[in-house]
């Protein structure tokens, strides 16, 4: 089965092309590069012993892309392009909706004509909001508050409606809470070129000297210790999900959303003394407000994915920091 990840050299992208090429597919990476690097393609192909076919394209490049999925006469695509941060979503919400949801249309563009109708969507756990009940069930009214979550919101809208006027079409969006962590060889991991936000490589910087403290934004929100609750999955358990999404869209017809996270909210404060326990040393921490989009906690009700995708047993938080720190400790560029 040939497979086209869309914003593959990207994080969680990269970890997917190693294990679908170890599974024995084809992979074919389309990204851009305005958020990661070309040198990880050779890091894939030296963990999984083949290297996937590269293209430099912009997905919302139609005609381009086309291209692509025509030459490749793929089975079916994972879509992983776009813009992925909250706090800069609040400064950039018309890039957001241009890049993830225009992005999102030239692929269905794309795969229409060329004949693919198997899809596994990247979508996010922040498109809840500040749910009544957390854990989170995938039945929660949808309710984002930034535009990072709305433009994933207005996505699943748009698929969904896909599939409901073209029953030919196979479509799971993968609803994320938090991934994090790196492949346990160290050779790939959380790379951004341009912004580092996420809370993990955050830690992983300023244990390696780069940040002199991490930031805790918000001291005063509803949870025990009135740091921001997340629930944080492991990379490899990420994608693990997405190859059992693929083979479900294989045999099934019509939209589905699932949540993907350990089920376990984790706090600020509780992750970098966790992160600290694991690596045996001091984290400074520093207090900022409240982030304008920020809701008090986000966790997984996994009780629907465990079942649609036979995925029972998570990485721990120990596991994250040693495989992140692992890749954090050997990079080099």
């Amino acid at each position: 089965m040939t497979i086209v990840l869309t914003g593959g050299c990207g994080f969680i992208g990269s970890h997917q092309a190693v294990a679908l090429l170890e599974a024995g597919h084809d992979v074919v990476l389309v990204d851009d590069l305005s958020n990661a690097r070309e040198s990880v393609v050779d890091r894939i192909a030296e963990i999984a012993g083949r290297r996937p076919e590269f293209h430099a394209t912009d997905v919302r490049d139609t005609e381009a892309l086309t291209k692509v999925l025509a030459a490749s006469g793929c089975d079916s695509i994972i879509h992983f392009a776009g813009l992925k941060h909250v706090s800069e979503s609040m400064e950039r919400a018309i890039d957001y909706l241009d890049v993830n949801l225009a992005g999102l249309t030239s692929v269905l563009k794309a795969a229409d004509t060329t004949g693919v109708r198997r899809l596994v969507f990247s979508s996010s756990g922040s498109i809840y909001g500040p749910a009544e009940r957390v854990p989170i069930p995938e039945t929660a009214p949808v309710n984002p508050t930034n535009p990072y979550s709305r433009s994933k919101a207005l996505c699943e809208q748009v698929l969904a409606q896909v599939c409901a006027v073209d029953p030919s079409w196979s479509v799971m969006s993968l609803r994320y809470f938090n991934p994090a962590g790196a492949h346990p060889s160290g050779l790939i991991g959380e790379d951004p070129t341009h912004l580092i936000s996420n809370l993990v490589p955050v830690i992983m910087e300023t244990v390696n000297g780069a940040f002199d403290s991490v930031p805790i934004f918000g001291t005063d929100f509803d949870t025990d210790d009135g740091t921001a609750v997340r629930d944080y999955i492991h990379v490899m358990d990420v994608v693990e999900a997405h190859a059992a999404a693929l083979d479900v869209v294989k045999t099934t017809t019509g939209f589905e959303a699932l949540n993907i996270g350990r089920g376990e909210g984790v706090s600020v404060r509780q992750l970098i003394t966790a992160a600290g326990d694991v690596l045996d040393r001091p984290i400074p921490t520093v207090e900022h407000p409240r982030r304008t989009g920020d809701v008090a906690a986000l966790a997984a009700d996994t009780t629907r994915s465990k079942k649609r995708l036979g995925i029972h047993d998570y990485r721990g938080v120990d596991t994250i920091f040693r495989d992140a720190w692992r890749f954090r400790a050997g990079r080099t560029t």
